[in-house]
């Protein structure tokens, strides 16, 4: 079938072709109609590879940015043991979706920054944008980066939520999805991973006995584990796990070769900074704008995932204590990314899975002397918020035996021709992301924490056993102790499942490579310029 633009070429040569015939002469007007054919042929050809045709299968991208900061000072900020109130914006804060489109499924991934965002707000934000743009809920995956530098919009430990703000987030959500959507563009996709240790450590530690911390309404005793215990610490014996050291990059760019979307991945908890901040994920994101996105164009963005990061973060407790920041940490994995774009292999076309399924587990409740002995601790605190390590975990178990016994959480798993994508509604732990990758049937998987929800810690039943604080019962650690193997298993064969559907569907390998075009340049890596540390880390070891 012709479309518009080579029908309009397809007049204007006739119409010339006509001209010439009374000039009388055959054998002209056969050279001429030879060469109207050619012509033909040629502006046929040049039209199908620029706007394939409805037989060519085409993949499409597209991005949406909504600024979230604040717009009114102070703000309550959550991922400490108590409430803080801040009043300085250091960076802004930003929702960035990535909206895909195989010609069959479509898929938006979101990506907010924020520490913890429950389920309700994201299910509204959902049901905004379906009524929006016709994308059903089950194709939407939105996570929070886990800042601790953004306003809080989920109760936890000693912290409320800033309602005003948490009001706005859902139609922020939706309107950066919704123009992800209206962005969609022919586009080619790859991915690939590099590890970069430099930045994530396992932060949990097993303790010599009787030194590690506990509390009397963490629903555990005997506390064999401590996280952040210090640098060099005598009583520190050995790590509890292995953090998981992959940058896992996700790339697209036009059909010509303009970037227009990094999708990354890592798997340390946060950097921490001051004032209102996106943390090392929002840095990422700028310096992937600054050295891929040279041409500055509006319609790119970088996304960064908090990886399974529950028992991991940027200090090494067994060495020395070093320095750094969050715009170090950022322009360490950011290098990492920009050099995993030399290894990434482009495609034309890939298939897109995307699976949802609902799991009901059991939440850890109190018993009925823990409760009496806690609404004492409450009573005696009258109106204020805790101040204690104490008062924060008797507060949390009276709020507990306020809740149903179950909770019901939606996982998610995503193919992109090879890749794996698994979306987690809680913390993850190290061990469970590299379990979840050795066993995917999909290689590469990335994991993606803190997606579609924010239903706490989900430590190992061996972590369990050792106690310490992201054991200890809370909102932000409170499904059964077989949550973990339940829900890694259940990921495992969601990913085998995604790697069978449409498995008949091969991707579409680049003709070939794209050369750089102006205004654009090739990554540039060794020229990342972090700026100058700050001593220490403001305040990782103090937040959860």
């Amino acid at each position: 079938m012709i479309n518009r633009k080579f029908s309009r070429g397809l007049h204007g040569l006739t119409f010339g072709a006509r001209r010439d015939r009374g000039a009388g002469v055959g054998r002209l007007s056969v050279a001429i109609a030879c060469s109207v054919v050619i012509g033909l042929l040629a502006v046929s050809h040049r039209v199908e590879a620029a706007e394939p045709t409805a037989n060519t299968k085409l993949f499409r991208a597209g991005v949406g940015v909504v600024d979230i900061t604040p717009r009114n000072l102070p703000v309550i900020v959550n991922g400490g043991f108590t409430e803080r109130r801040i009043d300085q914006i250091t960076d802004r804060l930003h929702v960035r979706a990535l909206a895909l489109d195989d010609g069959t499924n479509k898929a938006v991934i979101a990506v907010v920054d924020s520490c913890l965002i429950p389920r309700a707000l994201l299910d509204e934000a959902k049901r905004r944008a379906a009524e929006a743009t016709g994308l059903p809920v089950e194709r939407m995956l939105i996570s929070a980066t886990h800042t601790h530098s953004a306003p809080s919009v989920a109760g936890a430990l000693g912290s409320e939520v800033q309602t005003d703000y948490a009001e706005q987030l859902p139609g922020w959500i939706a309107e950066a999805i919704e123009r992800a959507v209206k962005n969609l563009q022919p586009a080619q996709i790859g991915w690939a991973v590099l590890p970069d240790p430099r930045n994530v450590f396992c932060r949990r530690f097993r303790m010599k006995p009787g030194t590690a911390p506990t509390n009397p309404f963490s629903g555990k005793s005997n506390d064999q584990a401590q996280m952040n215990p210090g640098h060099q610490n005598p009583n520190a014996i050995e790590r509890t796990g292995t953090a998981d050291p992959d940058v896992s990059v996700f790339a697209v760019r036009s059909r010509d070769g303009r970037p227009l979307s990094l999708l990354a991945n890592y798997s340390t908890h946060y950097a921490g900074a001051p004032g209102i901040s996106a943390d090392y994920f929002g840095e990422f994101c700028r310096l992937i704008d600054e050295k891929w996105n040279t041409a500055r164009r509006e319609d790119f963005t970088a996304l960064m995932t908090n990886g399974t990061s529950g028992d991991a973060n940027c200090l090494d407790f067994v060495n020395p204590p070093r320095t750094f920041n969050h715009r170090t940490v950022a322009a360490d994995v950011a290098e990492t990314a920009l050099n995993a774009l030399e290894h990434v292999k482009w495609f034309d076309w890939a298939p897109l899975v995307m699976i949802e399924r609902k799991m009901t587990l059991d939440t850890r409740m109190p018993s009925d002397d823990e409760l009496t002995r806690a609404r004492e601790v409450v009573g005696a605190m009258a109106d204020r918020l805790p101040k204690t390590i104490v008062e924060v975990y008797a507060r949390e178990t009276v709020l507990l035996s306020q809740m149903p016994p179950t909770r019901e959480l939606r996982l998610q798993v995503i193919r992109l021709g090879g890749l794996g994508i698994s979306a987690i509604p809680c913390e993850v732990f190290g061990s469970t992301g590299l379990a979840i990758k050795e066993k995917s049937s999909l290689k590469p998987t990335f994991n993606i924490s803190l997606a579609n929800g924010a239903e706490g810690y989900i430590p190992p039943p061996e972590q369990h056993a050792l106690g310490g604080y992201t054991t200890w019962r809370a909102r932000s650690s409170c499904l059964e102790e077989q949550a973990e193997p339940k829900i890694r298993e259940a990921i495992i064969e969601m990913l085998s499942e995604a790697a069978r559907q449409r498995a008949d569907e091969q991707p579409i390998p680049a003709a070939a490579s794209v050369p750089t075009k102006p205004g654009l340049a090739e990554p540039e890596a060794a020229k990342l310029e972090p700026a100058k540390p700050e001593a220490g880390n403001p305040g990782a070891a103090k937040s959860e």
